[in-house]
């Protein structure tokens, strides 16, 4: 009889424990993947990644630990050795190497080469060989940022005492409205691919007050540009007993306040890796929708083409505007035109042709909708037959409304589109990690 308990967990090697047993000497054990020799005769430099970097690693001919010739690139390996510090080594120390057991080898080369700087594909190349592309120093500080960046939204929301929540992807109805909906056969029944956590998310304001997500979403938008796909991660939140939806605003400029220090606290290696800069934020500047394409158009003698929504040129410069006017990376345009929002967004009581809803742009580009939702069972109602929707087909959705629900909002965060921007990205595809787009299933 064999009992599993925790001791049966082997600690991996991380960057910080290697600088700790440097500080000390003697030998380490360790593991990872070759990801270059230098092979100079008689002596070989083998950088090895580890699960958050790199280590520089030597042989030496005078002292065979092993074969050099029996490593090879992408080769997982355990490694026995000597620590030693190096001022010219990256982090300053290097491993000299006693020994080696090969775990693994690669039945084929490289693709793509990974191991010098910044890649040399085309985008193309670099999603057709995914699964080896991603192992390249940049794309490695990429996704760790992102994976900060969620952690991020996580633990600032859990400090403002929302719960966490897992929504159905497989849906009945469309949150949204439209035709842009992935629809399937669900056992001999219509079903959806949901659009956002909309309904189930305002459902739990009820039970939770304040609820966030983090999960796919999907729009079958036939659509091919660098800024949309067709599957997203989302940073969905809803908050109850809002006082205004300024309260909305005022949660999500906490939460990137609170990630932007946080990436700097502790990714600032892949930040320096990526060369990027990070925003200091402390306030976001705030504009209508109305006043923000009326400045646009008068700085920039640009003609107002629609009047209901804003177009991509728009959004670019508006946040060039605002970066000129306020030195500012960020602006959230409200009170958009009740026309182009969902029947859930409530209508401003003072000017019921707008909405109490907002967008935030990120360096020109929209990575952010949110907004006060309508509460009332009876105003509800009324705005869906307005909308030329059934409220029958919204039997599910009406009962949050028809037993109580405070006054709430929320919104929803493209997580790769920020990356994007915060990467300064010029195509959505570079910030995620298996893209899903009208041409790509695959891998």
């Amino acid at each position: 009889m064999k009992f599993i308990g925790e001791k049966s967990i082997e600690a991996v090697c991380t960057l910080s424990g290697l600088t700790q047993a440097a500080a000390g000497g003697g030998s380490v054990s360790f593991h990872g993947s070759v990801h270059k020799i230098r092979d100079m005769g008689d002596v070989a430099f083998i950088i090895v990644r580890i699960i958050d970097s790199t280590v520089q690693c030597v042989w030496s001919k005078d002292h065979p630990a092993f074969d050099i010739k029996d490593i090879c690139e992408e080769a997982c390996v355990a490694f026995t050795g000597n620590m030693r510090y190096e001022e010219r080594a990256p982090h300053g120390f290097e491993v000299v190497l006693q020994s080696a057991e090969i775990i693994s080898l690669p039945a084929a080369p490289m693709p793509v080469i990974i191991n010098k700087g910044k890649i040399k594909a085309t985008i193309e190349t670099l999603l057709n060989y995914r699964p080896a592309t991603l192992r390249a120093g940049e794309m490695r500080a990429k996704f760790r940022i992102q994976d900060g960046i969620v952690r991020g939204f996580r633990d600032f929301l859990h400090t403002q005492d929302f719960t966490e929540i897992h929504t159905p992807k497989l849906v009945a109805a469309s949150a949204e409205g439209g035709a842009n909906v992935f629809k399937m056969e669900y056992f001999g029944r219509k079903a959806f691919l949901a659009q956002s956590p909309q309904v189930y998310k305002q459902t739990m304001v009820g039970v939770f007050e304040r609820v966030y997500e983090v999960g796919p979403v999907f729009r079958a938008e036939k659509h091919s540009t660098s800024r949309h796909l067709n599957e997203y991660t989302s940073l969905d939140f809803e908050m109850g007993y809002i006082k205004s939806f300024y309260d909305i605003m005022e949660m999500e400029t906490g939460f990137l306040k609170y990630t932007f220090d946080l990436l700097r606290a502790e990714y600032s290696a892949e930040i320096e890796q990526l060369n990027i800069d990070v925003p200091v934020l402390d306030k976001i500047p705030c504009v209508t929708f109305k006043d923000a394409k009326e400045m646009v158009a008068e700085k920039y003698n640009r003609r107002i083409k629609d009047p209901n929504d804003l177009e991509p040129e728009e959004e670019q410069l508006i946040g060039r505007l605002f970066k000129e006017n306020y030195d500012s990376d960020f602006v959230f345009v409200t009170h958009y035109p009740s026309k182009k929002r969902p029947f859930y967004a409530m209508d401003d009581p003072e000017n019921t042709k707008v909405t109490l809803s907002f967008d935030l742009l990120f360096r020109g580009v929209e990575i952010t909708t949110g907004g006060q939702r309508v509460h009332d069972y009876n105003a509800q109602v009324e705005k869906m037959i307005a909308k030329g929707l059934d409220p029958e087909d919204f039997t599910t959705y009406l009962m949050l409304h028809k037993y109580g629900i405070p006054p709430h909002g929320g919104l929803g965060i493209g997580l790769e589109r920020l990356c994007m921007r915060l990467f300064n990205d010029d195509n959505i595809r570079h910030a995620t990690l298996f893209p899903r787009d009208l041409s790509r299933l695959e891998p």
